[in-house]
């Protein structure tokens, strides 16, 4: 495992759509391990692949509750609305107020190619939708509601920020 450097604001890969992955050979696994390094390394919880510069659809996430790895994600179903901030590890100087589904449905497939169906509600829902819209080119300033400036925050990282 190695932690790779996390691409940040005016990089344009982080517009790119990245391609689906067809074989899940070493490289993907090997991208699977560095991606969950870099993330806990940068205390963050979601990492897609275009933030470290490969435009693959793969994404991991960790919220506390264990390391969900997600290849080729789609959102299947999505419920309700929850409007809460986030920050992004691209984006550091950046946060804000963003709409997302309060819950969501997620197939994806493993690092052993099966499929998996993943249910996220919360913080993990925001977390699916604000790593799978990387893999489309999206950025969570995008779709931000309310931009929260220095002011607003003492330094510290609240309860419901996140670095996503």
């Amino acid at each position: 495992m190695a932690t790779r450097t996390i691409l940040e604001g005016d990089s344009p890969r982080l517009r790119k759509i990245s391609r689906p992955v067809g074989a899940i050979n070493q490289r993907i696994i090997d991208l699977l391990d560095d991606m969950a390094q870099t993330m806990y390394e940068a205390r963050g919880v979601g990492l897609a692949a275009p933030q470290v510069g490969a435009l693959r659809r793969v994404v991991v996430i960790d919220i506390g509750d264990g390391l969900v790895e997600l290849i080729n994600p789609e959102i299947i179903e999505t419920e309700g609305s929850q409007r809460e901030e986030e920050g992004c590890l691209s984006l550091p100087d950046d946060n804000g107020y963003v709409m997302r589904p309060a819950k969501v449905v997620v197939r994806a497939l493993d690092r052993n190619g099966d499929v998996q169906e993943y249910t996220g509600e919360g913080l993990l829902a925001r977390a699916f939708t604000h790593e799978i819209d990387h893999l489309d080119g999206v950025l969570f300033t995008d779709k931000m509601v309310e931009r929260i400036t220095n002011d607003d925050h003492d330094g510290e990282q609240d309860e419901h920020e996140t670095e996503l």
